[in-house]
């Protein structure tokens, strides 16, 4: 029941718990007389507010709501007997020259399965099993620990052809998941947005229901079970989500109540050109408040461990995707959103506070300074950022025919200048193998081999690379076409050795990347990253060593980005003694050319490259090898 504390707070912009008031509560088990259904809705210009349902034969006078006299513009009212399961919709007569129409409601915690749209009352009970989990994830999910994170889409990651091609459920997903992700060594899944979304196409990111994972794989109780089950098995779970656009179906928070209620009226700040979407109001305090509820939501009732906020760049900036005369200034006359950008901060701080084991993670692509730093130092507050950069130069490089190469190294050095200024995530996401651009395997220059010794290589210098890791499902194995969200991986191509080669590659290096500290304990510190030799441009390579927090802990990483083998090439490093080949991204098991340095090398007492000692390697065409002192 809503309080005037409640009340309160939402007219403030603070009550990021408002989903425990708004939508549709069922009361607990009682007498049959007192079994029934609370709703409350926010509707601040409508003239009249019912609840039409199935248990009322749809009809707009059973059911009226009453609105609360201290001007809250909410809607609340008890009806008996509605349980669990029942359809219903909120019927809205506007104050605005009678318009009617019939929402969903905003805070539902069920919908019903696209293309139908009415909300599903619902009871979130569910008996967790992932104590030692949550107990212990502020540890997993640490900035100075492993994150190795495995990106897919719920709808097409696998699918049964037998069964009329459909997409495994919540339930399905979590053992086939967990069982490969454990297998393939990665730490984390991230879910494309699973929110409820009228079109399947938009992938998720068009969304209407902010508090409803989607009904096409199960319900509320059957997704708990996958993030529970995932938990049991010691893997995190990231959600992408979506504050910065919402789509325009009549269902939907469009045009809520006869006005431009969560969105901006003027064209020029409430719609989104680019996505033909509205945009939020961030200035307005119950629109805060039904974003910020809804990401805590997640964190709170499904045990979330991240947030993947999508499209941070389309809010920070009012020009985003316009041109001049097309948008609306601040009120000192620049292109900031200010609104945004103080509820970002709000919300990193109401999402660290109370969840202290999570991460917030930007989708950022611009300059913006300090997204992943504490608001009190001017920071946004968020925990990490994806680094585009980063992405955008290495694919770049990576299209590059090898002999070309040398007049691209830059575009491998210049990260580093730049790589500790944020807590980074490096992205090859979904982004990067739709519209056109093709499979990660299919952006690799030269002949078959060649691509996929350079899949190996790129997979080898993103995993060495400063940052933490995020890679979109099929790219672990070469899927050879674009990405299509109707049809499964291409999982058959795995009887191939080209590609269960790279599978294998990415499975041991993920295994080795875990286990290895100087991999990811100083991910954001200069004091992590060390270059032995940057400046072998002509012959395309890379030399640096990668450290731990404990004094010795280093792993050496020699990157040939060329299908030359180079031998006896002398390598300057900080310590003798021997030094072990940990992986080799040539090796045959690979489907590699098989030259590599037998193991392990002894070093020499000759000084190179600034070091009192060398190591002569082999240098395989196109790999990664990476060795450690023993």
């Amino acid at each position: 029941m809503l309080t005037e504390q409640d009340i309160y707070l939402f007219r403030e912009g603070t009550h990021y718990r408002a989903y425990e008031k708004l939508g549709a509560h069922p009361t607990a088990a009682g007498a049959a007389d007192q079994a029934g259904t609370e709703f409350a809705v926010w509707a601040p210009n409508a003239a009249h507010v019912s609840v039409v349902g199935d248990f009322n034969g749809w009809n707009p006078q059973s059911n009226p709501l009453q609105v609360r006299g201290d001007s809250s513009g909410i809607w609340s009212g008890f009806i008996r007997s509605v349980r669990p399961g029942a359809l219903y919709k909120y019927h809205i007569v506007s104050k605005n020259q009678g318009y009617t129409v019939n929402k969903s409601d905003p805070y539902a915690f069920r919908c019903e399965v696209p293309p139908r749209t009415a909300s599903v009352v619902w009871d979130l009970s569910y008996e967790w099993g992932d104590d030692e989990w949550m107990k212990s994830r502020a540890r997993r999910n640490a900035l100075d620990g492993p994150q190795s994170i495995y990106e897919l889409h719920v709808g097409s990651w696998r699918r049964v052809p037998e069964e009329h091609n459909r997409s495994l459920n919540y339930r399905e997903l979590a053992h086939a998941v967990s069982d490969y992700v454990l297998e393939m060594g990665f730490t984390h899944v991230e879910l494309m947005p699973i929110m409820e979304h009228p079109f399947y196409g938009s992938w998720g990111y068009q969304v209407t229901g902010y508090f409803a994972p989607t009904s096409r794989y199960g319900t509320p109780q059957d997704f708990m079970y996958f993030v529970d089950y995932l938990h049991r098995r010691g893997i995190g779970v990231i959600l992408d989500w979506v504050p910065s656009h919402f789509p325009s179906d009549e269902h939907g928070l469009a045009y809520f109540d006869g006005t431009h209620l969560y969105e901006h009226s003027d064209p020029r700040q409430g719609y989104h050109p680019e996505w033909n979407s509205s945009i939020f109001n961030y200035g307005r305090a119950e629109v805060r408040d039904f974003l910020g509820s809804s990401a805590l939501f997640w964190l709170e009732r499904y045990h979330i461990d991240g947030l993947r906020v999508d499209a941070v760049a389309s809010m920070l900036y009012l020009d985003y995707a316009r041109r001049e005369g097309e948008w609306i200034p601040n009120q000192y006359g620049g292109r900031e959103n200010l609104d945004a950008v103080e509820f970002l901060k709000q919300l990193n701080l109401a999402v660290y506070r109370d969840y202290g084991g999570t991460q917030t993670i930007a989708e950022e692509s611009t300059a913006w300074p300090m997204v992943s730093r504490p608001t009190y130092l001017g920071g946004l507050g968020f925990g990490e950022k994806w680094n585009m950069g980063w992405m955008h130069d290495t694919l770049k490089y990576f299209q590059t025919e090898p002999l070309y190469r040398k007049y691209a190294h830059g575009s491998l050095t210049f990260s580093i200048w730049y790589a500790f200024t944020e807590n980074f995530v490096l992205p090859i996401s979904h982004d990067e193998v739709v519209h056109g651009k093709g499979s990660l395997l299919g952006k690799m220059a030269g002949d078959e081999w060649q691509r996929f010794a350079n899949l190996r290589l790129l997979l080898g210098y993103m995993w060495t690379h400063p940052g933490k890791k995020l890679l979109f499902m099929g790219s672990e194995f070469g899927q050879v076409r674009e990405w299509t969200h109707d049809n499964s991986l291409e999982w058959h191509v795995l009887q191939f050795a080209n590609h269960a080669g790279v599978q294998h590659w990415m499975r041991d290096l993920n295994h080795f990347y875990k286990d290895t500290p100087s991999m990811w304990e100083l991910d954001f510190s200069t004091d992590g990253f060390q270059w032995i030799d940057c400046n072998n441009g002509d012959m395309s390579i890379l030399i640096y060593l990668r450290k731990g927090k404990k004094a010795g802990d280093m792993t050496l990483v020699a990157l040939n980005f060329t299908p030359v083998p180079r031998d006896n090439y002398q390598i300057g490093v900080p310590r003798g003694g021997r030094w072990r080949e940990r992986l080799n991204s040539d090796a045959k098991d690979y489907w590699g050319s098989g030259i590599g340095n037998f193991g392990a090398i002894e070093s020499s007492p000759l000084p190179s490259h600034g070091h009192f000692h060398s190591l002569f390697l082999r240098l395989p065409p196109l790999s990664a090898v990476i060795l450690t002192p023993e």
